[in-house]
């Protein structure tokens, strides 16, 4: 996808979760999400924070996380977490048209939106269709990206991912065949979207 297609389909999908947490109760607001040890008001607090990082912003960030990735994203949460659920949702409103990004390929942004969004929707019984060239875009980035990074390179050298809705296979070993979005939510580590695969390879995504 094009630059411009990249903005589009980031701005529009933050508007689409906008949209889903508008009526969302209290109880709703402290479900678990999909990423371990994360309610969906702390996967909100960080796509804010994700939204906010500039290419400067994620080096100062990091070095004051000590260059602990994971020390970096939970301070994220705590500085943009707001008092209550609608503060956190007013400043993902105010931060969802920017186009500001980490120093990483723009396909990430592709990442977060949709991985992120099916932490939390999934959690709450939501549903969303995603454009299909954005998830194979994600999922592209997603095996080309090293472990240490959040990403599956290391992963598709022992296990060839297949998509049974576009035409799409990366890897190479035993087959794990499913929708593209479902071999997205696996390689993101998402063990739930296990599920929606099948095939020998499923045990080595697991």
């Amino acid at each position: 996808m094009q630059k411009d297609e990249v903005w589009g389909v980031v701005h529009a999908e933050r508007a689409a979760l906008i949209e889903d947490l508008a009526g969302l109760d209290d109880e709703g607001w402290r479900t678990p999400s999909l990423c371990e040890g994360w309610t969906v008001h702390d996967v909100v607090a960080h796509l804010v924070d994700s939204a906010r990082t500039t290419r400067l912003g994620f080096v100062v960030s990091l070095a004051r996380a000590r260059f602990d990735f994971d020390r970096q994203n939970a301070l994220g949460v705590e500085r943009e977490r707001g008092d209550t659920p609608q503060e956190t949702l007013r400043r993902l409103r105010r931060a969802a048209p920017r186009t500001s990004t980490p120093p990483a390929p723009l396909a990430g942004r592709l990442v977060e939106e949709i991985v992120h969004g099916e932490d939390i929707r999934r959690p709450l019984g939501l549903t969303r269709a995603y454009p299909q060239a954005a998830v194979v875009d994600a999922l592209r980035l997603q095996t080309r990206t090293s472990a240490s990074f959040g990403g599956a390179k290391e992963l598709v050298a022992r296990v060839r991912l297949t998509a049974t809705d576009t035409d799409l296979a990366i890897g190479s070993g035993p087959e794990a065949a499913g929708p593209v979005l479902g071999l997205l939510l696996a390689v993101s580590g998402r063990r739930v979207a296990l599920d929606d695969l099948s095939g020998a390879g499923v045990m080595g995504l697991a």
